[in-house]
């Protein structure tokens, strides 16, 4: 049953979102100033011009989450990439994002949570607020 929930979930987001599922081909270099910091915890929120109500919370709940649990941490930051922006060309290359996610990522550690996010953002925000929590004190953690 619930496998059966987050396929519909993940074929509702492709078609209300408006994005095709195809990944951008060409990497611009210049977003990698964005990770230039192996010490930093980036929590990512990609996302195409058009948004759904479930993409916006995702958004949302990421940013608030780091801004209220991680003020004054500058070891930890939340950064939104539209996808569409050919200046987000490597960063969508290097997580091989096809359409909407959130990442969370650390150097060359990454965890996806796209399912999870778009699962509760609307529904139980504080799901997600406690899971981007536990992931970032994670990988702040890890040396």
């Amino acid at each position: 049953m619930k496998n059966i929930l987050l396929i519909a979930l993940s074929l509702f987001m492709l078609t209300a979102c408006g994005n095709s599922g195809q990944k951008k081909q060409n990497a611009d270099t210049t977003t990698e100033t964005k990770v230039a910091d192996a010490n930093t915890v980036y929590v990512y929120y990609f996302h195409g011009k058009q948004r759904c109500e479930t993409c916006i919370a995702v958004g949302n709940v990421a940013k608030e989450t780091v801004e209220a649990k991680f003020a004054g941490n500058d070891q930890v930051r939340f950064i939104e990439v539209n996808t569409s922006e050919k200046e987000n060309d490597a960063l969508v290359e290097k997580y091989d994002v096809s359409w909407n996610a959130l990442i969370i990522a650390k150097g060359e550690e990454s965890k996806d949570i796209t399912e999870q996010a778009f699962a509760t953002a609307v529904s139980s925000p504080e799901k997600l607020t406690e899971e981007i929590t536990t992931i970032v004190k994670s990988m702040s953690e890890a040396k």
